[in-house]
């Protein structure tokens, strides 16, 4: 297939139509799934019984990780249809379950008002929202890699990493201002509902602007070539090289990236209310500043990706993850009890940095991997089984074994320990892929 001409957008006025409506897409999916993760302690008031609070808190983040361990049912389903459909249309059908989901959320009674009834309902939207982000998640990366020039795709596709970190951030500053805005008894009342039901006018941008792609210039080719695979599922399982990279990707990129990400962004709000004993808006603004930081360190290692190579920049983000993750911890514990915002945020400023390292080649790496036929199934299976069993998990993981032990760090040696295996994976098996031809 690479001799035939392929279809291209360059950087160009297209590429950034393409680029700012496949990203607003994902922005939009991050934001309505991770608003959950910032209401979490809250939420665990309102829909589990308190009779004991660390039970309520621990259903809560169970709650939260139910979404993330269907996603891998959306990502073969969704990855599939990707495959054989095509991928504008399979974008549009995800944003509007997760968009109605997370709408749905904010209408949904408490415990106090349904009883058990209320925590169930919670859970099925959340499995709705697992469905969708599982199908969006990878398929993105795919999409707009597709439409990205060769030689610049680690830059021009890394913003594409930052649509859940931006997501987390709207999310938390709207918790945030309306924490401050409002009496503890009228968030608890309704305030809590408002960014659940922003997500309508969010959806209603969203659908505008995903009726206006194109479909991917490769998945043209195929389909003109009549080449597009009737059974990719079957296709990546039966191919050798494709099953081995699609568990490099689940242990070695996937699994760290998602480790790092709800370590550094997810559950450093929470460590920072249950362990250091910080007001949630206090909290929230602390990883609110840090989080910013991420947006400039990820166009830049997929900068630094398109220049010395994809495989050492996510390498050097690995082993500064290993390194650092109990250390900045301890220090949260050790500063934040005592008010030094300051050296708080250079701590939290550590694991942006192992993150940034990950995720600004991601996007690139996630397609340049795969052949093109099968490459949404390939990318979407692995990514979503990494990113929703082993990262998504990982908050109430940690909250549990912290729990257990009566330590508040103990907890952190799951996602160090898994980290340290995908160094050791990767540094035997990651290959540089950043002059991959995407068309073959």
């Amino acid at each position: 297939m690479s001799a035939a001409p392929l279809p291209h957008v360059a950087d160009s006025a297209s590429y950034r139509q393409v680029a700012t409506a496949a990203c607003f897409g994902t922005f939009l999916e991050w934001y309505d799934f991770l608003t959950f993760a910032a209401l979490a302690s809250h939420l665990a008031q309102l829909f589990f019984p308190q009779t004991d609070p660390v039970a309520a808190l621990l259903a809560s983040l169970a709650t939260f990780g139910v979404g993330m361990v269907v996603r891998p049912l959306g990502a073969a389903l969704f990855g599939s249809l990707g495959d054989r459909i095509g991928r504008r249309t399979v974008f549009l059908i995800t944003i509007v379950l997760m968009g109605g989901a997370t709408f749905l959320v904010g209408l949904l009674p408490t415990y106090a008002q349904a009883g058990l009834l209320a925590p169930a309902l919670l859970v099925l939207l959340r499995l709705a929202q697992g469905l969708a982000v599982g199908g969006e998640i990878g398929g993105a990366a795919v999409y707009l890699t597709e439409h990205a020039p060769g030689g610049r795709r680690g830059a021009y596709t890394s913003v594409l990493q930052l649509m859940g970190p931006l997501g987390m951030m709207v999310s938390s500053a709207q918790v945030v201002a309306l924490q401050t805005w409002l009496s503890p008894a009228e968030f608890a009342a309704w305030g809590w509902r408002v960014p659940f039901l922003v997500s309508l006018i969010l959806l209603a941008i969203s659908i505008k602007s995903r009726l206006n792609l194109h479909e991917s210039p490769i998945f043209r080719l195929l389909r003109e070539q009549r080449a597009v695979s009737k059974t990719p599922l079957r296709e990546c399982f039966a191919d050798r090289r494709t099953l081995g990279r699609m568990g490099l990707l689940f242990f070695c990129i996937s699994s760290g990236g998602s480790l790092l990400f709800f370590s550094a962004q997810v559950y450093t709000g929470i460590f920072l209310k249950s362990s250091v004993g910080l007001e949630p808006a206090h909290a929230g603004l602390l990883v609110l500043i840090s989080t910013l930081a991420l947006f400039p360190l990820t166009i830049g290692a997929g900068w630094l990706s398109d220049r010395i190579g994809r495989r050492p920049v996510l390498l050097a983000g690995l082993a500064l993850g290993v390194g650092s993750l109990l250390p900045v911890f301890q220090g949260l514990l050790h500063f934040g009890a005592q008010g030094q915002d300051l050296a708080v945020v250079a701590l939290l400023l550590l694991p942006t940095l192992a993150l940034a390292g990950i995720t600004g080649p991601q996007t690139a790496v996630l397609a340049e991997l795969f052949p093109a036929r099968t490459r949404y199934s390939a990318v979407a299976l692995p990514h979503n089984l990494a990113a929703g069993w082993i990262g998504g998990l990982s908050p109430f993981m940690v909250t549990l074994l912290s729990s257990w032990s009566g330590h508040p760090l103990a907890g952190l040696w799951y996602p160090t320990g898994i980290l340290a295996l995908g160094l050791v994976v990767g540094l035997l098996f990651l290959p540089e892929t950043r002059d991959a031809v995407l068309s073959d």
